[in-house]
């Protein structure tokens, strides 16, 4: 009678049931109704306003501080005039006057060509250097120290050592983002590969991989995360230098129109240059960050 119950306990009987009772074992109780749920939004409302008000109000605080410390200034813009100025300049930023007179969007042209050739050509040193580093030992201890000393050099020490090779300015702002970009790269191309779990070159060489194989199906998958990480802080590094030295070497560029633009004693423009240099610099960084992620696997 009680196997009855075990085996179908929908179908026993009240003496069954009894039965059971008398043994200690209760009877399944009918569990009740599931509660209907309130449906379920279809987009994340909050999370949206969290990603997007939070920014807003940090903008309009510093637009805020901005304009209280500005009310009673002759010389300083206040946030209003700077605003129209910047309307009248990007209602035509690629206007062209003459070699040293060229709208804003040409400028910052002209500044992410030097950037991309500087940067383009340290990469293709700089990435191979840190796998070559990464992958022999003595390799490494040769030329850690050489990368120790000169890493630290700032930016516009390099220039005039460009200037004395190039013997003109644009080779010589291309040459100081490569030096100062390659650092980054060679460092964490170097370090991605010194992390590489030993179990997986042991199995290289019990296979008898070449050297290319290692390389290609066993250390570029694993460095790749560290790989794009130096590349990322390497363009923030490019786009910083750039400004610094268009500042000096003159000719076209965001920086030689910052500069232009103080010898004019224009500060409205010096403010909407820095703002324009601040969001290529995050665009820049966030495209690479975004690239970043999508080849960073995150264990579960």
């Amino acid at each position: 009678m009680v196997s009855a119950v075990f085996h179908s306990p929908a179908r026993a009987s009240p003496a069954a049931k009894s039965a059971v009772k008398s043994i200690g074992v209760a009877s399944p109780e009918p569990k009740p109704a599931p509660l209907p749920q309130p449906a379920k939004s279809s987009y994340d409302w909050h999370a949206l306003g969290m990603k997007v008000f939070p920014p807003l109000l940090g903008i309009a605080l510093l637009i805020g501080i901005w304009e209280l410390l500005t009310m009673k200034s002759t010389t300083f813009p206040t946030p209003g005039a700077t605003f129209v100025e910047a309307a009248k300049i990007f209602s035509d930023p690629f206007y062209r006057k003459g070699p040293n007179d060229q709208g804003i969007g040409w400028n910052i042209l002209f500044s992410l060509q030097r950037v991309a050739f500087g940067f383009g050509m340290a990469a293709l040193v700089g990435i191979p250097t840190g796998f070559m580093i990464g992958r022999f030992e003595v390799l490494n201890r040769m030329v850690s120290p050489l990368i120790s000393l000169l890493r630290p050099v700032s930016p516009l020490a390099w220039l005039p050592i460009g200037l004395l090779v190039f013997k003109a300015a644009n080779p010589a702002a291309i040459w100081t983002i490569f030096i100062c970009s390659i650092w980054p790269m060679i460092i964490n191309t170097a370090v991605g590969v010194q992390r590489v779990p030993a179990d997986y070159l042991n199995v290289a060489r019990v296979l008898n991989l070449s050297e290319w194989k290692i390389i290609s199906k066993i250390l570029f998958p694993a460095v790749l995360p560290y790989m794009l990480t130096g590349v990322r802080l390497s363009v923030s590094t490019a786009w910083l230098v750039i400004v610094a030295a268009e500042m000096l070497t003159g000719g076209v560029g965001i920086g030689f129109w910052v500069w232009d633009e103080w010898n004019n004693l224009n500060v409205q423009h010096i403010l909407i240059a820095i703002f324009v240099i601040g969001v290529v610099g995050l665009l820049l960084e966030q495209l690479l960050v975004t690239v970043a992620k999508r080849f960073t696997y995150d264990e579960v």
